[in-house]
């Protein structure tokens, strides 16, 4: 497929799941346009010919030079290359774009907030989780049940620092694999963490026989940046940045909720 090719499927697919969001966007050029300054740029994946995988920008305000861009790819499984890529797009929708549009409308509606004591001065806007392969339950019932960024928080805080601080910052998990053979990796504003990838691996998720995967994203906004989202109004499905962490943490299985009724939807 041509590398025009590629960028009219992305496009095409983008807008196809932003509409699934709620969101209307529109190809323009290089870019896909949405409400406001909010665009989705597309670049291409280094060595990506062919494997479904694809980068994703979300810029928060086109067309300003130092406004941040919330990058992260994702891969997608086909039969075609189109397949693969409509996959890729889908698992950026459901994972990453539900956060980023919780970012703008803070209603809860998409993703759910939380402010965990051992990450102070952030906002933490937490989107489904994908978990798919054998056996899932395990996997999916875990994630539900553990505090998995409050876990990562000491080897997170590090990459919060410096010029570009205060800015949003996504933080992408991917874990699974199977017994001897797993897999750990946390990026950070699309860049391999070593430090948080080490410390997702030390925890007690399940490894199984066969080959199960998660994908998730989080947002972390500062406290006072003028881009984090308001408050969640209670019984909107999400919760309000006010309350303690200890509650935030634990009400994470609506995010499970949402990604199954999702994909029962596709069906």
């Amino acid at each position: 497929m041509r590398p025009q090719d590629r960028l009219a499927v992305i496009q095409r697919c983008v807008v196809r799941e932003m509409a699934r969001l709620g969101q209307e966007f529109t190809a323009d050029g290089e870019v896909v346009r949405g409400p406001g300054t909010v665009a989705v740029a597309v670049r291409e994946h280094p060595g990506g010919e062919g494997a479904g995988h694809v980068d994703l920008g979300w810029a928060l305000e086109l067309g300003r030079a130092d406004a941040p861009v919330l990058w992260d790819c994702a891969a997608g499984l086909g039969k075609t290359e189109e397949e693969k890529l409509e996959n890729a797009v889908r698992m950026w929708a459901t994972t990453t774009a539900a956060a980023l549009v919780e970012l703008r409308e803070g209603r809860g509606a998409h993703a759910d907030h939380a402010d965990h004591a051992e990450l102070p001065g952030w906002h933490a806007v937490q989107g489904p989780a994908a978990v798919f392969g054998f056996g899932n339950e395990r996997l999916a019932a875990w994630l539900a049940g553990n505090r998995v960024v409050p876990a990562l928080a000491p080897a997170l805080l590090p990459a919060l620092t410096g010029p570009h601080a205060r800015r949003p910052h996504g933080v992408k998990l991917f874990l699974g694999g199977r017994s001897g053979d797993d897999v750990a990796e946390v990026r950070i504003d699309g860049e391999v963490s070593e430090a948080a990838s080490a410390a997702l691996r030390a925890l007690d998720w399940p490894r199984g026989e066969r080959l199960c995967w998660a994908r998730l994203f989080v947002l972390l906004t500062a406290h006072g940046d003028p881009t984090a989202p308001p408050t969640a109004p209670a019984g909107a499905g999400g919760l309000a940045a006010a309350r303690p962490a200890a509650v935030a943490a634990a009400r994470p299985r609506g995010l499970f909720a949402r990604w199954r009724q999702a994909r029962r939807a596709d069906r």
